[in-house]
């Protein structure tokens, strides 16, 4: 692809655009003449292969939004093939932060709703779920407190969709297991002296990975035992495990969790057709999940469930049949994602091929159950390589939102991260709703984790010690 313009624009950003959303493109010469005058922007783009150009104006929106030129670049390329998303030209994984940055920057919802409609070429049904997640949002952010990962890299097995920091645990990578656990120990040990002298307290805690329920029994106690001796609990509103696979839990980690203080668990099919699950390599005993299912809710945790659709070859007729089953399952929250190819997964390795289903018959059936549930979005996220340009969203009854997820997606809270590849950030606020966001990463190997333990503790302290406060 060869760029052409008049005015300095991020090229290789313009490139990527054009790679997910106009790949028509990806073998043409483009030119782009880019004026300004007084308040009003107007760009004219020209593709040379196919010999055809299309204009785009727009008033001058100032800080509403970041780099509106570039934004208006790629928004004319979508114009001049005629492409019509229902995201309209909003890529990126955040589609709400565009609509919490205009309303910081001065606009209303209605101001808002028509840049987001106008400008970014959204549809109304995607403003609409915009701006009801924003209102829940705002509602529960938080910067004056910081969240808690701790990411644990085992699974059962590894599912062919996931790109997540995950090792079988029965496979090579699993010898590493035991000094895997005492490596985390030890951090939960530096890491909780620290935010002794830190400035703000945790408000949320959040088990990830991998499957964490993988820890043995006796782990499992050993690991959220030192937690609770080390971390300041008292403004701690949420503490949230992934125990997300039937075929790592009993009876006992449930009631070890209670014991420690969780309060929310996932417990997730991803599908209820044991075929489907086959193909990505997930074991499913229904019996045993009905078990921990009931034993969960008689212990009193909050329940998530996730749905993924679009897991290869399941039809739709599948899918609906999942979701009927679930309608039996009286849970506090469901998260359905829409199945993208990632690059680290198995999945994206062996085939990227769609398979063909109604996602406007599934989503009706999706809203029809939210409906019976009581259930409102409460937050959402994008992925590049997802299906039929979807979103994944999650869905929880009145005051059961997980701030976690909230906090995360929407990049506002420091997050501590402890553990496989747990990723910590500190966010430092700067002008016209822009945040500066700085990170570190732990290995996701976890020979790797165990070794570099004490220089990482010490790097990752240090950035927190520079924050700007």
């Amino acid at each position: 692809m060869l760029i052409e313009t008049n005015v300095e624009i991020n090229l290789r950003s313009i490139e990527e655009f054009t790679r997910v959303m106009a790949s028509e493109l990806l073998e043409d010469r483009i030119l782009f003449d880019i004026q300004r005058k007084e308040n009003l922007i107007k760009i004219k783009v020209s593709s040379e292969n196919l010999n055809k150009n299309t204009e785009f104006s727009y008033i001058d929106l100032e800080n509403k939004i970041e780099d509106q030129i570039l934004t208006m670049c790629k928004i004319s390329l979508l114009k001049l093939l005629n492409k019509n998303y229902a995201w309209g030209s909003l890529m990126g994984v955040r589609p709400t932060k565009v609509l919490r940055r205009l309303l910081i920057n001065g606009c209303n919802y209605e101001e808002a709703r028509k840049i987001l409609k106008d400008f970014y070429l959204v549809t109304d049904d995607k403003i609409n779920l915009m701006e009801t997640v924003v209102k829940k949002e705002l509602e529960l952010l938080d910067k004056e407190h910081i969240n808690l990962y701790l990411g644990i890299p085992f699974c059962p097995t590894k599912c062919k969709y996931c790109s997540f920091a995950s090792y079988e645990i029965g496979g090579g990578v699993g010898r590493f297991y035991n000094d895997f656990v005492e490596a985390l120990l030890k951090e939960i040990q530096i890491i909780g002296d620290f935010l002794k002298t830190y400035n703000k307290k945790v408000s949320s805690i959040y088990f990830g990975g991998g499957t964490p329920s993988t820890l043995t029994e006796i782990d499992l106690e050993r690991v959220l035992k030192k937690l609770l001796e080390n971390i300041n609990m008292s403004d701690v509103k949420e503490f949230t495990f992934e125990a997300g696979r039937e075929d790592s839990l009993n009876i006992e980690k449930l009631e070890i969790m209670k014991k420690y203080s969780v309060d929310r668990i996932s417990l997730n099919p991803q599908s209820f057709n044991l075929e489907t699950l086959k193909r990505v390599n997930r074991r499913f005993n229904r019996e045993n999940f009905d078990l921990i299912f009931k034993e969960a809710k008689k212990l009193g945790f909050i329940i998530n469930m996730d749905l993924i659709i679009g897991l290869p070859e399941e039809t739709t007729e599948e899918i609906l049949d999942t979701l009927a089953q679930l309608n039996a399952y009286d849970i506090d929250n469901l998260t359905i994602h829409c199945l993208a190819f990632k690059r680290a997964s198995k999945l994206f390795k062996e085939s990227q091929e769609r398979n063909s289903i109604d996602r406007a018959l599934i989503e009706e059936h999706i809203q029809e159950i939210v409906k019976d549930k009581e259930m409102k979005p409460y937050y959402m996220y994008r992925q590049k390589n997802i299906i039929e340009w979807g979103e994944n969203i999650g869905y929880s009854k009145e005051g059961k939102e997980s701030i976690f997820n909230i906090e995360m997606i929407e990049e506002n809270q420091n997050t501590m991260a402890l553990g496989g590849g747990g990723i910590s950030k500190i966010v430092i606020e700067e002008r016209n709703g822009i945040d500066y966001i700085e990170r570190y990463v732990n290995p996701k190997d976890p020979a790797l984790y165990i070794r570099e333990l004490d220089k990482r503790c010490k790097e990752k302290i240090e950035m927190f010690k520079k924050e700007k406060i």
